[in-house]
């Protein structure tokens, strides 16, 4: 690989970070990664009907039900965010 190659990688991953929240940066940390992560997870679940469906039926709830559910789950998917250092 060369060093032109690298630097063609590397600018088309910052490019795809800077677009999209998801895919991360260099200063993400980890609660804010599984932050990200359980709030796509949520958006697929209500975006996708089957898989409301199933969960609705798994759940035995109306599928608004686990809609809302969701959503309000979206809020704090995590939990409160950890005390941060300022050092």
């Amino acid at each position: 690989m060369q060093a032109s190659d690298r630097f063609n990688i590397n600018s088309q991953l910052e490019h795809l970070q800077a677009k999209y929240v998801g895919t991360g940066h260099a200063d993400l940390n980890r609660f804010e990664w599984a932050v990200n992560i359980q709030r796509d997870s949520y958006a697929s679940y209500i975006g996708h009907y089957p898989l409301l469906a199933y969960f609705a039926i798994a759940e035995n709830e109306s599928i608004g039900r686990e809609r809302y559910n969701f959503m309000q789950k979206m809020l704090l998917p995590c939990g409160l965010p950890p005390e941060r250092e300022d050092d």
